[in-house]
C-alpha cells in the first residue's frame, strides 16, 4: 500500500499537465453566447441622443443590424470607431449603438467629436440590457437577422478583417450568394 502513495503525486502532476495542455489550444477571444440562435432580449430603454424617445427590440426588426456596445471609458472603442465609421459609410448594414454603463453627456460629446456610425444609440446607463445581452464589457458587436435573433458574437476591436468576415454572413443572411 505504501508504494501506490508514491504514485499520487505522477498522477496528478499527468492529470493537471493534461488540463493545462488542453487549455493552451483554447482561443480567449471565442467566448460562448448562450444568446447565439435566439432572440435579441426585450427592452424598453431611451435613446442616447433623444432622452425622451424610448427605444425597443421593434425599431430594428425586419432587417439584419449591428449591434455594437460600446462606451467613452472603453479605450478599443476609440480603436473601431473608425472602421464602424467606414462601415457605416458603405450603407450595406445598418449598426445600432448600444452605449454600455456610461455617462450621457461623455457619450454624446464623443459622438459629436468623432462622428456617429449608428443609425440610433440605446443608452444603457445601469448595464441592464447588457446583463441581459450576457456582455462581458466593451466593445462587443452582435449580428442579428431580420427577425431579432442573434447569429454571431464578435468580442473584441472590429478591424478589416472582421468586417469583412461579417460581409460574408450578412450576406448569406440575405440570401445572396
Amino acid at each position: 500500500m505504501p508504494r501506490l502513495l508514491l504514485f499520487i503525486p505522477l498522477t496528478l502532476f499527468i492529470a493537471l499537465s493534461f488540463f493545462l495542455w488542453k487549455g493552451l489550444s483554447i482561443d480567449p477571444r471565442e467566448l460562448p453566447s448562450a444568446l447565439i440562435d435566439k432572440p435579441f432580449p426585450e427592452f424598453e430603454v431611451a435613446a442616447l441622443l433623444q432622452p425622451e424617445r424610448l427605444l425597443s427590440k421593434a425599431d430594428f426588426i425586419g432587417r439584419p443590424v449591428l449591434v455594437n456596445v460600446w462606451a467613452t471609458w472603453c479605450p478599443s472603442c476609440r480603436q473601431e470607431h473608425e472602421q464602424l465609421l467606414a462601415i457605416a459609410q458603405d450603407n450595406k448594414i445598418a449598426i445600432i449603438g448600444l452605449n454600455y454603463k456610461d455617462e450621457r453627456a461623455a457619450a454624446t460629446n464623443w459622438l459629436q467629436q468623432l462622428g456617429n456610425p449608428y443609425a440610433f444609440n440605446i443608452y444603457d446607463e445601469s448595464g441592464m440590457l447588457g446583463l441581459d445581452l450576457g456582455v462581458y464589457g466593451a466593445p462587443e458587436t452582435y449580428l442579428l437577422d431580420a427577425q431579432g435573433i442573434i447569429r454571431y458574437r464578435h468580442v473584441g476591436v472590429v478591424t478589416g478583417q472582421t468586417w469583412q468576415e461579417l460581409q460574408v454572413m450578412i450576406q448569406n443572411l440575405e440570401g445572396n450568394p
